[in-house]
């Protein structure tokens, strides 16, 4: 029985993660709180929440001490830090993963962004961060680039649950979803349990409607603005919905093998003129996942709405759509290309500045130390 509008929401089907880890969420019970008061099966964590979290307060100070008697690397710093708060975290989550039988209870942490054009280096850190970690409900993220596909599919055939993430596009998803399925199909020829190594597919929502409607501003089309991003989720969803059916994949869903769900991100809106819980309540469905930051969690158990499986509803409007943006000049690959180069160059940089952020606590509290 739903108590709460989040726990109405998980009753349709769909996931609820929270887009958001620091040492304070694990340390002052709030995790717990929100696994119980709002829904949260799940954590996601990127670049740029890691940044946040270390760079603010002195939470991470106790631990920086300890790793710089040993390690003075940055990264290596940083990755100290950020194995225990993911490990902290799973284990907080692992009865939920037991209790979903490993459908949720998952917690993500993302190879360094800096290689993310490098498939040889992102499958070796892949494998790296889940041996680090140690937990069976660990995800590590590997950025859907073109040269991300190859280290996906290799990632997934030597067992490591996968959380793909910058997915922009369709024809990317579509290629996302191929690299998980092939890299089961590895796993099942090498005598590896396919039930144990799912995957989830992040398509990052609301920066998909801030780039259409930038340019949908300069052409002056009112009219189309804030339609892209959620159309483009529902195509997703019907993608979804047909590549993991027929005889192919039926023959790994009999071992065991799951879906790749579909994970909506970046769900945070971006304008003002839009409804805050917009991108929560317009993709809904059954067996996907909505990963909220804090501020969005907390509009929608204010005031969210939750009615029914809104990802099946206007699904030709969603087509058609797509063929009024051409009509209005709006290059739907320029705008995808465009975001995810930038996303990665985003991440990159939230990683190089959480590094500086990390040689500064080094620097200061070595000087308090003398």
């Amino acid at each position: 029985m739903a108590t709460s509008r989040l726990h109405e929401l998980s009753e349709q089907g769909q996931s609820v993660w929270i887009d958001f880890l620091s040492r304070p969420l694990l340390k002052d019970g709030d995790l717990e709180r929100l696994i119980k008061e709002d829904a949260v099966v799940g954590v996601t964590s990127n670049p740029t929440i890691f940044q946040k979290a270390i760079s603010s307060g002195d939470a991470y100070d106790e631990q920086i001490q300890e790793v710089l008697e040993r390690c003075e690397d940055p990264k290596e710093v940083f990755l100290e830090l950020a194995v225990r708060d993911v490990q902290d975290a799973c284990d907080v989550l692992r009865d939920t993963y037991e209790r979903t039988d490993g459908v949720d209870g998952f917690v993500s942490l993302e190879v360094d962004p800096e290689i993310a054009f490098d498939s040889d280096a992102t499958v070796e850190e892949a494998a790296r961060l889940s041996e680090l970690v140690d937990r069976p409900n660990v995800y590590i993220k590997i950025p859907a680039t073109q040269d991300g596909l190859s280290a996906i599919e290799k990632t997934i055939g030597a067992g490591i649950p996968v959380n793909v993430t910058l997915i922009f596009g369709l024809d990317r998803y579509r290629a996302v979803a191929e690299a998980y399925i092939k890299g089961l199909e590895h796993l099942v020829e090498s005598g590896g349990d396919p039930s144990r190594v799912p995957s989830v597919a992040s398509f990052f929502v609301s920066r998909v409607d801030s780039e259409a409607d930038k340019r949908l501003d300069e052409k002056g089309e009112k009219e189309l603005r804030g339609k892209l991003a959620i159309a483009n989720a529902k195509l997703a969803y019907q993608a979804y919905k047909e590549i993991f059916a027929g005889d192919r994949w039926e023959k790994l869903a009999s071992k065991g093998a799951r879906p790749q769900r579909c994970l909506w991100a970046s769900t945070s809106v971006k304008d003002d003129a839009y409804k805050d819980t917009m991108y929560v309540e317009e993709l809904i469905g059954p067996d996907t996942v909505d990963t909220m930051p804090p501020e969005t969690i907390e509009a929608f158990q204010d005031h969210g709405e939750v009615a029914g499986d809104a990802l099946e509803r206007d699904v030709d409007g969603a087509r058609k759509l797509l063929d009024d943006l051409r009509e209005a000049g709006i290059d739907y690959d320029d705008v995808i290309d465009t975001l995810e180069k930038e996303g990665v160059e985003k991440f990159s940089k939230s990683f190089s500045q959480l590094l500086d952020d990390v040689k500064s606590k080094r620097d200061q509290l070595a000087g308090a130390a003398r």
